[in-house]
């Protein structure tokens, strides 16, 4: 691998081999997410147990601090809404000299096997690919499944992976699913699991995770889990412990209590995530 492209994956890719990396690019076609009004306010507490920030370029410039040293993973794909006809209908939004401009780390673009456009984003997919190469850019792939969430399973999310693999992303980002040892060995290149939607419990988050981490994934790509909790800062350290330290489920519900109580004894016992601004900067 060149120097520049392993340089950039470990930026990334932490030296145990594992990554937490915050995604708050979910505007790109959903707008104004709840809880992610202002990216912000959300995101900078979020930061320093961050170990990369998963973005598009506007976000980026406006709400990212320039001397911030958390490394970027630019969404690099778009031009659908969820009131538009297809979400699989995109195209890629950024260009290579504003990659390299930007600094990126790496960038990301969705796929949507199975769809009407499974020919034109998996093409997409290439064309990008053949730039970064180019310019020593990793491009981490996103199998995306629109608002078909039932396509979450094992054999699905393996072929999909496998075929970005296959056409060069450097890194998956895929769903957790029932036996997802399936995906994860059966794709050459690390695979980092994405959230979905938000759980109803932080245990069902730690122990998908947990599971997910036993079965090959490196890390996770996880915003909504994180973010949406009214207790944000206590859930990415509860997840930084199971990415980084080896934790159990159970072992990160105790850290997320434990954090939850000193960070509410701090803000007066509120259940206000706005407190954590004040918290943590």
């Amino acid at each position: 691998m060149e120097w520049g492209m392993a340089n950039r994956l470990s930026r990334i890719i932490q030296p145990d081999g594992h990554v937490l990396i915050m995604p708050i690019d979910h505007g790109y076609f959903q707008g104004p997410t709840t809880r992610l009004e202002d990216p912000r306010q959300t995101v900078t507490p979020l930061l320093p147990y961050s170990d990369a920030l998963f973005v598009t370029r506007g976000v980026l410039r406006s709400c990212i601090d320039p001397e911030s040293n958390v490394p970027i993973v630019l969404r690099v794909s778009g031009g659908t809404s969820v009131i538009g006809n297809d979400l699989a209908d995109e195209g890629i939004t950024t260009s290579m000299e504003e990659i390299l401009r930007l600094n990126a780390s790496a960038v990301g673009i969705s796929v949507f096997v199975g769809t009407d456009y499974e020919k034109e984003s998996l093409l997409n997919l290439s064309k990008l690919v053949n730039q970064g190469e180019r310019y020593g850019i990793p491009v981490m792939a996103v199998t995306a499944v629109g608002k078909e969430l039932d396509k979450r399973d094992a054999r699905y999310l393996a072929l999909a992976s496998r075929i970005c693999a296959e056409l060069g992303a450097r890194v998956i980002k895929t769903y957790w699913c029932e036996d997802f040892e399936k995906v994860s060995t059966g794709c050459p290149v690390p695979v980092i699991m994405a959230g979905g939607p938000q759980a109803d419990t932080e245990m069902e988050v730690f122990n998908f995770v947990y599971d997910g981490m036993q079965k090959g994934a490196i890390g996770i790509n996880l915003g909504r889990n994180i973010w949406k909790n009214d207790y944000p800062v206590p859930m990415i350290k509860a997840m930084r412990a199971i990415i980084h330290k080896k934790a159990t489920p159970s072992e990160a519900l105790d850290i997320f209590d434990s954090e939850k109580a000193k960070s509410a004894s701090k803000a007066g016992g509120g259940r206000r995530r706005d407190d954590y601004a004040d918290l943590h900067g």
